[in-house]
């Protein structure tokens, strides 16, 4: 656990540790006195958070007199949706949920840093690597889907056969490396982008400070933004089809 607890994460630890104890032996940990870890309770508001705004805008969507709330998310699902098409081709539509999905969570987990009392959870390693494996898991699987479990691993020995016993330990490596890859891009960018931010909120807290939180968003930004591209990126390899 992180050596400082959060006042959420003190709730929960205080009123619900039976529950984190429930989660823990699922994953076949033991019990522990205060189960519950700054990342996991920052990943649950970053949720809650969503679900709440998607729960308030849903009912005010309207085509003829569309509000704030909903242009705004309109310019992100259209930029998703764009930058799908983009990369993965006509296709691209079809994965554009997933894409949209990750791109909001990580940008909300990301954005948490700057709100006092909170942390952002991607500064932790186990969140990106989570992502990491879900976007590894993600892309085999579409892959196999759009491909067939043959064709699909032909992938894995190259154009021509005489090449197999070379590409294929090359293309393994390769794709065992991306969740490595992509956790620890997400992990370091936050966790610097969060200390530098720390450190100036405990020198002076006017100008300086906002300057600084003003750059932890637009690195927020930026680093979902790379996670989702690489996403995409990984996507359209694995279910491109070779003529």
């Amino acid at each position: 656990m992180h050596e400082h607890e959060l006042w959420f994460t003190k709730l929960f630890n205080d009123y619900l540790p039976a529950l984190g104890n429930a989660a823990l032996a699922l994953v076949g940990k033991a019990a522990e006195t205060r189960p519950w870890a700054n990342f996991v309770t920052m990943q649950i508001v970053a949720a809650a958070i969503i679900i709440a705004l998607f729960a308030l805008l849903r009912p005010r969507l309207n085509p003829e007199k569309p509000g704030k709330l909903q242009h705004m998310f309109e310019l992100v699902y259209g930029f998703v949706r764009g930058q799908a098409d983009e990369q993965v081709g006509h296709d691209g539509y079809h994965y554009a949920a997933y894409f949209g999905t990750l791109f909001v969570f990580i940008l909300f987990a990301n954005l948490l840093g700057i709100i006092p009392g909170f942390e952002s959870p991607t500064m932790f390693p186990s969140v990106p690597l989570g992502c990491a494996v879900a976007t590894f898991l993600y892309y085999n699987v579409a892959g196999i889907r759009a491909n067939g479990v043959g064709k699909y691993l032909a992938h894995f020995a190259g154009p021509v056969w005489w090449l197999a016993p070379i590409m294929l330990p090359i293309e393994l490596v390769s794709h065992l490396a991306r969740p490595l890859s992509l956790t620890i891009r997400l992990y370091a960018n936050m966790f610097a982008g969060e200390q530098v931010t720390l450190a100036f909120l405990s020198l002076t807290y006017f100008v300086v400070p906002a300057v600084f939180m003003g750059l932890h968003v637009f690195v927020s930004l930026l680093q979902a933004y790379i996670f989702m591209l690489m996403t995409m990126i990984y996507v359209a390899g694995a279910v491109a089809h070779e003529h």
